[in-house]
């Protein structure tokens, strides 16, 4: 009833004002994630971007991985040759035991294969389990420019620079091999088809100095960068703050119950985020029932589907800009529903 009632209150948009539909680690609610056939699905379903979350290699190669730690997103526990590269690690102030892309090379990296990261809320993900590969950079950026081609619309890319100031610490710095090979692929403008985003600040503002392409400030709705470089995400939220940001970034990207609330109502940081220049892109919408606000759920089994459209809808008519969800076909058709085009 609530998506009906937007539907048939919306004014259409054309397409270059829509709200953008992130497809994010890929169509990662069909596929598991950061796999190059996630991708795929994405950019299928209509996609506008798709997210590779990005880490380095031994040979200081940029990957697709939700971590640096791989343990629970490959069958690198299966492989005995790898079995003493087990190790623990602290990142960003956590502790965690397991398998990290630094300690590998592309090489050893490509012997993996992807599996499925929430088995137990996506178990028809699983069954893709073994059949792709970690995927690279520089291949998202060819298959962007490749499908593109072959769409004859524009798939743009939204990389997340993962744990900076960590692989700054162990000497390897990301954001000049990230410019690098963005600049090589054409994308050096504020209209390239290309967002970074951090949650951390001191390597947006590097990125800055390197780059015009648009960059967005991740923000959570608890704790603060791990850079230390400011006291809180809460902080920054604050008028004050979001001008703060607009000096490096061009957005904001919050968790989604900073943009409307599990009550289903919009807080004013749209408005004020808006007001400072901001674009807003909120994440990530869900469809299980365990990723849902409680309004939106349907039955009581958390693998089961509820109305994430609905969800989408509330964000877009709280004035997002753009929003993540692993399932982008769902996300576009809310759009284009919200935005009165119907297709």
């Amino acid at each position: 009833m609530l998506l009906l009632t937007m539907i048939a209150l919306a004014v259409a948009m054309p397409p270059s004002d829509r709200p953008i539909v992130i497809a994010h680690r890929g169509a990662s609610g069909e596929r598991p994630e950061h796999t190059l056939a996630a991708y795929e699905r994405a950019i299928e379903v209509g996609a506008d971007f798709i997210e590779p979350d990005l880490v380095l290699t031994k040979d200081d190669v940029l990957v697709a991985r939700h971590e640096n730690d791989i343990t629970d997103t490959t069958d690198v526990a299966a492989h005995p040759e790898f079995a003493s590269r087990k190790t623990i690690k602290t990142i960003d102030g956590a502790r965690h035991e397991g398998w990290f892309t630094e300690d590998f090379t592309l090489a050893e990296l490509k012997t993996l294969r992807a599996k499925e990261r929430l088995p137990q809320l996506r178990p028809q993900n699983a069954a893709y389990d073994g059949k792709f590969e970690v995927p690279t950079l520089a291949e998202v950026i060819a298959l962007a420019k490749r499908r593109s081609k072959d769409t004859g619309r524009t798939i743009g890319i939204y990389p997340e620079t993962k744990h900076p100031t960590y692989f700054a610490s162990i000497g390897k710095p990301m954001e000049r091999r990230l410019v690098d090979q963005l600049h090589a692929a054409g994308w050096d403008s504020a209209a390239a088809p290309v967002f970074i985003q951090s949650f951390e600040v001191k390597n947006l503002k590097a990125l800055r100095k390197m780059t015009q392409v648009r960059l967005i400030q991740l923000v959570a709705s608890e704790g603060g960068p791990a850079d230390g470089a400011q006291p809180s995400y809460a902080a920054m939220l604050t008028p004050a703050g979001l001008k703060a940001i607009a000096d490096y970034a061009d957005g904001i990207g919050p968790e989604k119950k900073l943009v409307v609330g599990d009550d289903g109502k919009a807080t004013t940081l749209v408005v004020d985020a808006h007001r400072a220049g901001l674009k807003v892109h909120p994440w990530t919408i869900r469809a299980e029932n365990y990723f849902l606000p409680p309004i939106d759920r349907a039955g009581a089994d958390p693998r089961a589907h509820g109305r994430l459209r609905d969800e989408i809808a509330r964000q877009l008519a709280a004035g997002a800009d753009g929003f993540f969800t692993d399932f982008p076909y769902d996300g576009v058709a809310a759009r284009d529903a919200f935005a009165g085009t119907g297709k």
